[in-house]
Parts: structure tokens; sequence; C-alpha cells
């Protein structure tokens, strides 16, 4: 009997069971097993792994120039210098009025004399003419004075006789009865008569220029046969035996020469010894000398003492040193003075000294120590100090970013050949290279 049911034909073999999934889910759970796979050896590999040992980076200890600080003891030198100048310049000039009739050969610029030699000569002969005239009035003025006298002595004897014949007093009432103004008169006149031969006589020595001092003519400026004015200026001489060198030192140097200011000038019991140094032609050469004086005053625009040290014979070659030139007026000279003495002082770079007062030295080798100090003087390159350094304590040099006490340097002592001070790091080096 027929429904109203279809039927789906089956194929052949069909036999009722449930459908098989696709290919590309095979493949796809394959390959979630395959990752889960992977991701827990991973892990377990993970898990298993050893720590890293911990490096501890190389410390960077810094390389550091060193000098050895030199101990010593005894007087510091006090260090100064300034130009040479003539201890004694005139300008010479014709005390009288007259026609130049003869120079002498030394006066010419560098022209050397001695004291007292003749330099130059005026025409002396209306100055020979005055000489004459004033002693012929002299002559005169003297037989004047022996007239008053004899008719003053008349005068008086007569005074005497009428006094005893009239019986009167002797004693003359006025001098005009004896006189003595007459006299008096008579002598006066002789005595500037006499005067007049003096000036004379004066006028015409002063015909001759002579040189007031051993010495060296810087210029001159008359010829023969010139007219020369008096007061006219005819050369300017310098003297030679001695010149002065004028030493500006701060306050703080001055300081240092205990007997500074009980200089008296031309005491040679107050004086201080110098050694002066000066160059010629590329040679140093040395003279002695000694602290005439100090100013007593400041300098306004130095702020400086001008301290005058005084070269005896500085124009003359010793016996041991026959080639040594003179010391040049207007060169240079560095001057070695005396200063106080001290038990014991350092002597180490100037710029090793920090902010002042701090020098920073090394110690068994490797530790930086800040170590204070009082600086008593610098002096180029170098620099005196108080305080506990012992001889020979290295001394850093080079300038450091960041310091600490205590802080660990290598230090490289700088040879004694080096040229001035380095205040340069020299680079680092890390513990262990072996560069």
């Amino acid at each position: 009997m027929e429904d109203g049911t279809r039927h789906t034909p089956r194929e052949a073999g069909d036999t009722g069971a449930p459908v098989a999934p696709p290919a590309f889910m095979k493949r796809l759970v394959q390959g979630a097993i395959v990752i889960g796979v992977g991701v827990f050896g991973f892990a377990l590999l993970f898990g298993m792994r050893a720590e890293p040992a911990e490096v501890e980076p190389p410390r960077v200890i810094p390389t550091v120039s060193t000098v050895p600080a030199r101990v010593t003891q005894g007087a510091i030198t006090v260090r100064g210098g300034g130009t040479v100048r003539p201890s004694a310049e005139v300008t010479i000039a014709s005390q009288v009025g007259g026609r130049v009739i003869w120079t002498a050969p030394a006066l010419v610029s560098g022209g050397r004399f001695a004291e007292n030699e003749p330099l130059l000569r005026v025409d002396p002969a209306d100055y020979e003419n005055a000489v004459e005239a004033a002693e012929a009035d002299v002559a005169q003025r003297e037989v004047a004075l022996l007239e008053a006298e004899e008719n003053a002595r008349l005068a008086l004897d007569e005074w005497r006789r009428l006094a005893a014949r009239e019986d009167l007093d002797p004693t003359p009432p006025n001098a005009l009865v004896t006189r003595q103004p007459q006299l008096d008169a008579a002598a006066a006149a002789l005595r500037s008569a006499r005067a007049r031969l003096e000036d004379a006589r004066l006028a015409l020595e002063r015909t001759w220029i002579r040189a007031p001092f051993n010495g060296i003519v810087r210029e001159e400026t008359v010829d023969p046969g010139q007219f020369v004015a008096s007061g006219q200026a005819v050369g300017r001489l310098y003297a030679t035996d001695a010149v002065e060198i004028v030493v500006p030192l701060s306050d703080n140097e001055a300081a240092l020469i205990e007997r500074l200011w009980n200089a008296r000038a031309g005491d040679a019991a107050t004086r201080i010894p110098v050694e002066i140094v000066s160059e010629y032609g590329g040679v140093d050469y040395a003279w002695s000398g000694y602290v005439d004086r100090a100013e007593a005053a400041l300098d306004e625009q130095t702020r400086t003492v001008d301290v005058i040290v005084t070269v005896p014979e500085p124009f003359t070659s010793p016996e041991d040193d026959p080639h040594r030139p003179p010391l040049l007026l207007g060169s240079y000279a560095t001057v070695d003075i005396e200063g106080t003495s001290f038990e014991e002082y350092a002597v180490v770079p100037a710029a090793a000294v920090r902010d002042g007062d701090v020098l920073w030295t090394v110690e068994n080798d490797t530790l930086l120590v800040m170590t204070p100090v009082e600086p008593i003087q610098e002096v180029d390159d170098e620099a005196v100090v108080l305080g506990r350094i012992p001889d020979g304590t290295p001394v850093i040099v080079s300038m450091l970013l960041f310091v600490t006490e205590g802080m660990t340097v290598r230090p490289v002592q700088l040879l004694e050949s080096a040229g001035p001070w380095e205040r340069g790091a020299n680079g680092d080096e890390r513990e262990g290279d072996g560069s």
C-alpha cells in the first residue's frame, strides 16, 4: 500500500553508517599535537637551564702623573727681576758762557772717563781778564785800608794829646774822632774786592767742565767752536761705579725678607746679599750685589713694593771671569734675594697646589691623600710650602674630574727632564690590563 512518504533510494553499498570527517581535520589535529609537544619540551628545557654566573665589571683605576716632593731647609730665595738702570745720571751744563775751544776725546756717546777728568773748555780769555782786574782792585783796596788804619791811629794820638793838655777824658767821645767809620769802610771794601776776585777765579775755573764721577757718556750736544750760554746742557753722563735694579715684589714676597725694612741707603751694615743673573749672547752671567733700600709705599697700579738692589762695579770683569761682559743698562736681570730661614720646607710643582692650600699625595703607592699645606712662595713652575710632607713624597700633578680621600690611583712618576708640569690626565688603565 502506498503512502505519501518519499524514500530516497540508497546507493549501492550504503549500509547506513555515519559519514567519515574530511582529511584537513586530521592535519589540524596533528599540527596541534606537534605544537603542544614543542611547547612542553621548551618549557621543560627552560626550567632545567642553569643560572649564568654574575660577572663584575673591571674597576677603572685612574693613572696619575706624580713628582717627588723635595724637602730642604735653610733660607728661602726670594726671586724677582727688573731692568738695570744707572745709580747716578746727570746732565752736565756750562756754568759760564763763551765759545767752546776744546772737547775731550771721551766726550762722545759711549766714551769713558774718570772722576774730575776735563771734558770741555770754554774760551777763558774774558775770565782771565776779569781775574786780573779783580786782583788789581784788591791791591788798591789793601792800600786804602792801610791808609785808613794810619789815619785812624793818628786821629787817636791827636785826641789823647788834646785830652792831656786840656785835662779831658782820654776816651774819645765818638767814633768819628778816631776815624773808625772810615777804617771800617776801607776794610769792607777790601773784603768785597777779595770776594769779587774769588768769583772771577771761580768763573775762570768753570771754563773747564770736569766729570763729576767715574762714568760713561750717554750723549753729547756740543762741538768745538760752538757758543754755549751759562746753564746750557752739553751732555749726559751716568756713573759706572754701581748700577741699580728696581725689583717689584708682592707684599707676601717682601715679608719673606726679614731685614728688608732695616736696610738704610748707603749703610753697609744693613745690606742684604743678592745674586744677579743676566743673559748676554745666549749665556747667563752672574754678579753679586745687595739690597740697598726699599720704597716705603705700594705701587698704586701693581700693588707691589719696589726693592732697590745695587750692583757694585758692573762694568768691570773679575779675574776669574775675564770675558764677562758689563751689566748693560736697560737689560733685564733676575735677582735672588736671601730670605727667611726655615727648619724644613718642601718644594713642589706649582700646579700641584689645589685650592690654594692642598696637595694630592700618594701613600702606599696606591692611595690618594689630600694633604693640607701652607704655601709661602711661588716662583716660575715651583711652589714652596710648609706642611708634613716627607722627602720624596709623590705629589700628583694630573687633573682628576672626581677625587675622594683614599681613592685608589696608579701613580706614574714624571722624568726629571720633563718639561713644564702637566695638569692634564694621562689616561686610565683597567686593572689586570697588561698594556
